[in-house]
């Protein structure tokens, strides 16, 4: 039996998805900033809302801390509560 002659337009991407992790374990960081609202933007999709867990690969613990801080950044004015763009 002869190899079979399979072609491909464009070589097959294999997608090697990078493992999610807490970049706040990570980098060791123990206070989340509510004055830093450009880091906090991080966290944030396009109308303003709080990015989940299963996305940002956040651990439950800091992804508490992130969600009161970014509340507290939004009672003062430091972050929108909803915008139409944002980024």
């Amino acid at each position: 039996m002869a190899q079979s002659e399979i072609r491909y337009l464009t070589p097959p991407t294999v997608d090697k998805k990078q493992k999610k992790y807490c970049r706040f374990k990570k980098y060791g960081i123990k206070y989340i900033d509510y004055k830093d609202a450009e880091y906090l933007k991080r966290f944030l999709n396009e109308q303003g809302k709080i990015l989940p867990r299963r996305i940002t690969g956040t651990s439950l613990k800091y992804q508490r801390r992130l969600a009161q801080a970014v509340k507290r950044a939004r009672h003062l004015a430091l972050l929108p509560f909803v915008t139409d763009l944002m980024k």
